[in-house]
């Protein structure tokens, strides 16, 4: 494939992001007012309890199936080392640019979660429909990349559910406070509106608010006065690594639908009635696809909308926006080729040459949209967060077809 042919496949799905999102950013305007805060609030919800689960679930139920897991065994291990990587790099750029507290999760949510998803349902069909393809037979290509891409966008909802959701929540609870006149705390402006946000809007949200707020104290442990002694230490140690584990946070809306998508695809008999042309309840899965397939511009003119905030009043410095762009850009792709070429030398990830290119492809996409919903979600940073996407998005139009062009050289 020649580099501009490559140029113009790699440009074209971040084009449409950029456009989605200033149509969002025209909505959030005060003259129109399509996509004011209530707004955002509303359809974040819809894209956290209904298009978000729905698509996961229609896309693994209609791709995977017991034998493809066992061929695509490495590519949970390969996003997990994306987050993991992602998440020690946005700990150094933390460090260095000084980030607020309560800005910190997002730095590690926007380094740690690559667009697992959205981008690779546009870049991997049109590469494979392209005539000159390194990756050979057009129909080939595409049923082996979509199954590749749902796969790899089901395993990034559920470690962004369950990762990024919690240090974003986490660092959302450390915005900074004043004190008033009579020594009591008050909270800052994105403090106030995450409050109103959980007790109105946010059942999920509010439910682990008031299971946390009312979990039991073990009184053995707790001293009145005095230090603890060696063995009170390792039992408070031991609580907090088990019972501090809430379940419910990890079984978000997403997480669920992502549950029942596999057991639909891996169970022969329940895929049978649901999945396929002569499937006798095929509209069911239809309608959920249908209903899924509304995430993807959603989450974009939400980041859109919020990028109207952020214009006007943003904590991020130019250090940290510098920052994301050099580990999603430089960093995690050269660390990505090693993982990458370490596992294909050591057998562990086969010999097809797209499953290799989607894997190291992996490791060099911008920030994953649901970072915003998140962001939108907690009432803090969506500003700083869409503001963070609008660069790392529009460097992305160049890095993402450089570094395409250098995977498909090596796996070629």
């Amino acid at each position: 494939m020649a580099f501009w042919d490559l140029f113009v496949v790699a440009l074209m799905p971040v084009l449409k992001v950029l456009i989605i999102t200033g149509i969002g950013l025209v909505l959030a305007l005060e003259r129109i007012n399509l996509l004011g805060q209530n707004a955002r609030r509303y359809l974040n919800e819809l894209v956290f309890y209904v298009f978000g689960p729905a698509l996961v679930c229609s896309y693994l139920a209609e791709t995977v199936t017991l034998e493809s897991l066992e061929e695509l065994w490495f590519m949970p291990v390969n996003i997990l080392l994306t987050f993991i990587i992602g998440s020690f790099l946005a700990w150094m750029v933390n460090i260095i640019a000084r980030t607020p507290q309560h800005l910190r999760g997002l730095v590690m949510g926007c380094c740690a979660a690559g667009n697992l998803g959205n981008l690779l349902l546009i870049i991997i069909p049109a590469i494979c429909d392209e005539s000159d393809s390194p990756f050979g037979d057009s129909t080939t290509c595409t049923t082996n990349g979509d199954t590749y891409t749902s796969l790899s966008m089901s395993i990034g909802a559920i470690y962004i559910w369950s990762y990024v959701y919690v240090i974003i929540r986490i660092s959302a609870n450390k915005a900074p406070s004043t004190l008033g006149e009579n020594g009591s705390r008050i909270k800052s402006p994105e403090q106030t509106s995450e409050t109103h946000a959980e007790s109105t809007t946010e059942p999920f949200l509010q439910s682990i608010t008031l299971e946390e707020s009312s979990a039991p104290v073990d009184s053995s442990i707790v001293e009145s006065e005095g230090k603890e002694t060696f063995l009170q230490r390792i039992r408070k140690t031991a609580k907090m690594l088990t019972c501090g584990i809430n379940l419910k946070m990890l079984l978000t809306p997403i997480t669920i639908g992502a549950i029942i998508g596999f057991i639909i695809g891996i169970v022969s008999p329940i895929r049978d009635i649901l999945i396929g042309d002569d499937a006798p309840l095929r509209f069911i899965e239809s309608s959920i696809l249908l209903l899924g397939e509304a995430l993807v511009p959603s989450q974009t003119l939400i980041v859109g909308a919020n990028l109207l905030r952020g214009l006007q009043r943003s904590e991020v410095n130019i250090v940290v926006i510098i920052g994301v762009i050099l580990v999603k850009y430089i960093a995690m792709p050269i660390i990505g080729v090693g993982v990458v070429k370490a596992a294909a030398h050591f057998g562990l990830v086969g010999s097809d040459p797209l499953f290799q290119f989607v894997l190291m492809l992996q490791f060099a996409l911008p920030p994953a949209m649901s970072v915003g919903t998140i962001t939108q979600l907690f009432g803090a940073g969506e500003g700083e967060c869409s503001v963070v996407m609008l660069w790392t998005y529009a460097v992305a139009a160049l890095s993402l077809t450089l570094w395409s062009t250098f995977f498909m050289w090596l796996v070629a």
